[in-house]
């Protein structure tokens, strides 16, 4: 039993932050989406990828869409497209977290290189919906394929990248040095 205390610790600290973190992540959801109303972070979400298309030069914005929870961003005069709750990448980055804190080091460590992930993350978040917005707008035959083939493969890429940045040179530095 005792070979099996490294994987059975993973599974534990995996599976708890990713049980507290989804379960606080839907406790949020229920306080707007019962009542058709889009939650605070995707509404940032929206309004910030609608301030980054303003400083690329395309007039947008982000209104609530009424009794429905999303947001829509309008884009040179016509809505380009919606921001849900999925657009918001909360439900991945819980995903992200709880692989980090499985492969727990130590606290500082493990907390900024979550912080760290967090922000690099929301960036390339914002971009993949600004980028998705401008193709929904001047090129919509590739709108589809964009929207379900591409960009879930930037994020989830992104997100697998910092992974690998984590254990190759964190945990694996980490556990040689406590090797010793």
């Amino acid at each position: 039993m005792k070979e099996f205390k490294p994987l059975l610790l993973f599974l534990a600290r995996f599976l708890g932050t990713y049980i507290i973190l989804s379960l606080a992540y839907k406790l949020y959801l229920d306080q707007y989406l019962p009542h058709n109303n889009p939650d605070p972070f995707t509404k940032l979400t929206s309004d910030i990828t609608a301030f980054g298309l303003n400083k690329c030069g395309f007039f947008t914005f982000s209104n609530i869409a009424e009794n429905q929870p999303w947001m829509r961003l309008v884009m040179d005069g016509q809505v380009a497209s919606i921001v849900n709750e999925g657009c918001n990448a909360i439900s991945i980055l819980i995903i992200f977290i709880a692989f980090i804190v499985a492969f727990y080091t130590n606290f500082k460590q493990t907390f900024l290189f979550i912080l760290s992930g967090l922000a690099i993350l929301f960036v390339m978040n914002i971009s993949r919906i600004m980028l998705l917005n401008y193709i929904f707008r001047y090129h919509a035959e590739y709108g589809k394929m964009a929207h379900d083939y591409l960009f879930p493969a930037i994020i989830y890429g992104s997100i697998v990248i910092l992974w690998i940045v984590w254990i190759k040179f964190f945990v694996t530095k980490y556990n040689k040095q406590n090797a010793k």
